[in-house]
């Protein structure tokens, strides 16, 4: 399955957005990110393409930023009630999460209001492996965010083993046509993944090779 994190305004990109819907029954999830979060005011574009991607079933992440456990637990709530009320989102997205086992305590009551706030599912992004014990807060885990040159000689810890496949996700750009990264994803046990071929410092303004739309 895909977890799509597509940070393009629909405007700019229509095509896009269309590919995935079109796609919708081969993703786990969208993130939607207006403006590094919600933004300061809701987005009618983004309100109509989260409108559409849940009619057709699929979950809508709200971007949220941690900023490894600094950022106040109010204005993380904040963006996630924003995400809720402007644009329905049914789930959370929550980045740039630590790994350390100290934050626990702050994720744990992270994870608490997302779900109060509607989240259906909650993603933890860490972009590498965490702490064991956050895999008991969310419903999936990113555990590589990176590049594919990173990602082929990546590691995966034997905790992993204990949990199922669709508990972890792999998010990787600057993939070049033609790698494996599915597959290894899949022998990394994770179960979700997205690779895409964009780099440099916007890479998710790309979407998965299959779900490019033809030009």
């Amino acid at each position: 399955m895909l977890l799509v994190p597509l940070y393009e305004h629909p405007a700019h990109r229509p095509d896009a957005w269309e590919a995935l819907i079109r796609a919708a029954g081969r993703l786990y999830a969208v993130v939607l990110n207006p403006d590094s979060g919600p933004g300061d005011a809701p987005d009618a574009r983004f309100e109509e393409v989260s409108a559409r991607l849940r009619d057709a079933g699929v979950p809508v992440l709200g971007y949220t930023d941690t900023d490894y456990g600094r950022r106040p637990h109010a204005d993380v709530v904040g963006d996630l009630l924003r995400h809720r009320d402007w644009y329905g989102a049914d789930g959370a997205f929550l980045d740039q999460v630590s790994a350390e086992g100290e934050a626990l305590p702050h994720y744990r009551r992270l994870a608490v209001a997302a779900r109060a706030a509607g989240a259906r599912t909650l993603v933890l992004n860490h972009g590498t492996h965490p702490h064991p014990g956050y895999a008991e807060l969310a419903d999936l885990l990113v555990t590589f965010e990176g590049p594919w040159d990173d990602y082929r000689d990546a590691v995966v810890p034997e905790w992993t083993a204990g949990h199922p496949a669709e508990r972890f996700c792999h998010l990787v750009y600057g993939v070049p046509p033609g790698a494996p990264a599915a597959r290894l994803a899949r022998t990394r046990r994770a179960a979700v993944h997205c690779a895409v071929p964009g780099s440099g410092a916007h890479p998710w303004n790309t979407l998965p090779y299959a779900l490019e739309p033809a030009r």
